[in-house]
């Protein structure tokens, strides 16, 4: 039994994907492109120069990448999208690595685990955009990226996501999906987005689930392109390769702890850490709950999520980032910040990290104080999407207790951040990672059709998740091949 992304060819999909593409002017950037786009060409990139970041036009499907240049508008390429961090900001004793979602379209990576997703089934013509809908089973960003990639290649989509999540979400995903279905819950009611995907699956329409947390294609694009990203950055602020020492993630999807791996398997030093709310410590203390800390999913283990490699469980009260994006978004924190010598620059860029994203520099803050690394060490996490998804939030807050006040400020960053301890925190042994493992068991193959056999290989076959990568030099084939077929490539040189 072996991880693999199916790329068996169905002639008569395929042939109705690649009409539809030449109908939408659609040219399909490949992993390599994406991973560097100075590969693209460059009457391609040409197009941009008009467009709007989240623009519907298929020409932004070339901006699937960290490396746009931070601007709403008319951008081209440059380096890979991040912030540092210093001590006096985060309390750790070392720098941390944050790699910025903000400017990928829709303001988050999701789209590009979506396009992992989808666009191996196009072009081998598995999916089918002039009969079948794409279903994109979310709590939040991967939804909004699947449905924005249905509508460049002109696909109907499904967006499917707890009614609790932020208003922002649903205002845009009005403008772009085909179809929205709110589930019941918030953050942490994922399996009834799932129990939603088996009543698409009964009703007799002809629907395509892309379910980000067991589809390979999520992993793949996360190994390929936000791995080498993050490669990039840590490799520039040092010269020692032992000074790598992690990765800091919210489980969420699973799919970008996949950056780990390939991490990993460059820096053995280097360790992975998962992170959860505390409130819902599935993987800490096979627990339950409810949370506030949007777009990381739990209750359950993803298929997706390659645990045998991951080192650390870290658990995060959801009040500490609530409190954190007041400090960092409102005046009297900010003013805050800049006289306890945060440098009014990395200040005013303190808006590229949401909710999630401060989840993660909590979790890398607290790791780097376990191993107690020093200030030649790095460590990196990500910052999904930014505060553009979550005006909403901090209204609500500050209606519900008042102004942040620089007592406040001061407060907030002492405790969740300068004082952060050790506790709700477990280093992984073998059979920790086997226990956290053994959990996927009753979400997917109790309730997901998964199969014992591989359930078993995942855990076994020690060649299982490498499979997934080497599958990268075919589907960019099949990438080129679909754009040849679609003859628009002449076009533009």
């Amino acid at each position: 039994m072996s991880a693999a992304i199916d790329l068996t060819i169905n002639e008569v999909g395929l042939a109705r994907a690649v009409e539809r593409a030449r109908e939408r002017g659609v040219i399909i950037p490949t992993f390599a492109q994406m991973r560097d786009p100075e590969t693209i060409p460059q009457a391609a990139r040409s197009r941009l120069a008009e467009l709007g970041l989240w623009d519907l036009d298929p020409a932004n499907l070339f901006r699937i990448t960290w490396r746009n240049e931070p601007t709403p508008a008319g951008g081209g390429y440059g380096d890979v999208n991040h912030l540092i961090l210093p001590p006096e900001l985060t309390g750790a004793p070392c720098r941390i690595v944050v790699l910025t979602g903000k400017w990928f379209p829709t303001g988050a990576h999701k789209v590009g685990a979506a396009f992992g997703c989808l666009v191996p089934r196009l072009v081998t013509g598995q999916f089918d955009p002039t009969t079948q809908k794409a279903v994109w089973p979310s709590t939040g960003n991967y939804c909004r990226g699947g449905a924005y990639d249905s509508a460049l290649l002109g696909c109907s989509s499904i967006a499917i996501l707890p009614e609790g999540m932020s208003r922002e979400r649903f205002e845009w995903l009005t403008k772009v999906a085909g179809e929205i279905i709110k589930t019941p819950g918030s953050e942490s009611n994922v399996k009834e987005i799932f129990d939603k995907c088996h009543e698409l699956r009964a009703s007799g329409d002809d629907v395509v689930i892309f379910n980000q947390f067991d589809e390979f294609g999520n992993y793949l694009w996360h190994h390929e392109v936000t791995g080498p990203a993050l490669e990039e950055v840590m490799t520039g602020l040092t010269d020692k390769p032992s000074r790598i020492r992690g990765l800091i993630l919210a489980t969420g999807s699973g799919g970008t702890l996949a950056a780990g791996d390939y991490l990993k398997a460059r820096f053995p030093f280097l360790k992975i850490a998962a992170c959860e709310a505390s409130q819902c410590p599935t993987l800490l203390f096979n627990g339950f709950g409810e949370h506030r800390i949007e777009g990381i999913g739990d209750k359950h283990v993803p298929w997706v999520h390659n645990v045998k490699n991951t080192d650390m469980i870290l658990a995060i009260d959801d009040e500490a980032p609530m409190q954190l994006i007041r400090l960092a978004n409102e005046e009297a924190g900010r003013e805050y910040l800049a006289s306890r010598g945060v440098a009014p620059a990395l200040v005013d860029q303190l808006d590229l990290i949401g909710i999630s994203g401060w989840s993660n520099i909590i979790a890398a803050a607290k790791f780097a104080k376990w191993y107690e690394l020093g200030p030649d060490d790095v460590v990196a996490t990500v910052a999904t999407d930014s505060m553009e998804m979550y005006g909403s939030r901090l209204e609500e807050l500050t209606a519900e207790r008042g102004r942040l006040t620089t007592i406040n400020a001061a407060v907030a960053h002492e405790r969740h951040l300068l004082g952060q301890g050790l506790d709700n925190l477990l280093e992984l042994n073998h059979w920790d990672r086997k226990r956290i493992h053994n959990l996927k068991y009753f979400t997917w193959v109790e309730q997901q059709g998964k199969t014992f056999e591989e359930i078993q290989a995942q855990w076994h076959d020690e060649d299982y998740w490498e499979r997934i990568p080497r599958q990268l030099p075919e589907i960019d084939r099949l990438i080129e091949a679909f754009n040849e077929q679609v003859g628009l490539l002449v076009d533009i040189g």
